[in-house]
């Protein structure tokens, strides 16, 4: 990486390329004061700057005069990440026919595919995937494409990676797996999807926590009734508690009622030896203790 100081044309090229001004670039370019892949500090050359503001005779001009598609950030991003995060379709076709690889990862191991399924730009994703993109890729944090598309909610681009072959339940490092962090943010229809497509209703994290633990954890109602069809673990988990003392705890009536009627034992001690109506006295919710003493009451007559 040289860090020699820009040059005042350095300047005047950055700007025309982030303001989309082609003359002011074929100017620059002709004069051959300047080179064309000159980059700022950061690494950023005027393709990048061009794709990433959208401005696609520019792009196409840069790579006319020369300019190398494969040039990176010091971050690792491209051009075709730029233009992968914006949705920029014709910048990403135009730079992947000029040779710019399509997984080039950045220093996170995210590739162009991951930024584009983060924004759910779905037509930039099949383009992506036809020049060969890696469905199944990681980044350092173990996280793949589905992931980043059941973290955000995205149920056309789960659909759309999972047609291509994407495997539905690859976990990060940390143990989470895509129906696990879509059930935290409260997708339910990308929980539907990721658990019709075969994802493992009781795949358990490192501590212990299975995805519906952690949806009556946060009172989920609508993500805790998707687990319920695929028939969850309702006993002791890995961690020592239940699903019904989860939602004992925070007091969330809805969602103990819901785990009631799919035969949760309000009997069941954790490993502190107490009950679901001892974590609803603790956490001092007078609705759930109540909803739980009738219960028990009509189930001893």
């Amino acid at each position: 990486m040289s860090m020699k100081k820009e040059t005042p044309s350095d300047v005047k090229l950055h700007l025309a390329a982030v303001n989309g001004d082609l003359g002011v670039i074929r100017r620059l370019l002709d004069s051959g004061k300047v080179h064309v892949d000159c980059s700022d500090r950061d690494g950023t050359t005027p393709l990048i700057l061009s794709a990433a503001n959208g401005h696609f005779e520019c792009v196409g001009e840069l790579l006319e005069q020369g300019a190398d598609p494969t040039a990176r950030r010091h971050t690792g991003t491209t051009a075709l990440f730029f233009a992968a995060q914006s949705g920029y379709v014709e910048i990403a076709s135009l730079l992947l026919r000029h040779g710019t690889p399509v997984d080039i990862p950045s220093v996170d191991g995210g590739t162009p595919l991951f930024v584009a399924c983060q924004y759910a730009h779905l037509e930039m994703i099949q383009l992506l995937i036809k020049h060969g993109a890696n469905v199944n890729a990681q980044m350092k944090d173990g996280a793949t494409p589905v992931f980043i598309a059941a973290q955000n909610g995205h149920c056309s681009v789960v659909s759309l990676l999972l047609a291509h072959g994407a495997r539905v339940s690859i976990p990060r490092l940390d143990s989470a797996t895509p129906l696990w962090i879509a059930a935290q943010m409260n997708h339910s229809d990308v929980c539907r999807m990721l658990l019709q497509a075969g994802h493992p209703v009781d795949i358990v994290r490192k501590n212990g926590a299975t995805a519906l633990f952690k949806a009556c954890h946060k009172g989920h109602i609508d993500v805790v009734n998707e687990l319920l069809k695929c028939k969850p673990n309702l006993g002791l988990l890995p961690n020592g508690e239940s699903a019904l003392h989860a939602a004992c705890l925070f007091g969330h009536l809805p969602v103990v009622k819901m785990l009631m009627k799919a035969g949760a034992d309000p009997k069941l001690r954790n490993q502190d030896g107490l009950t679901p109506i001892d974590l609803a006295k603790n956490g001092n919710h007078p609705q759930v203790i109540h909803y739980l003493q009738q219960w028990q009451l009509y189930m001893s007559k």
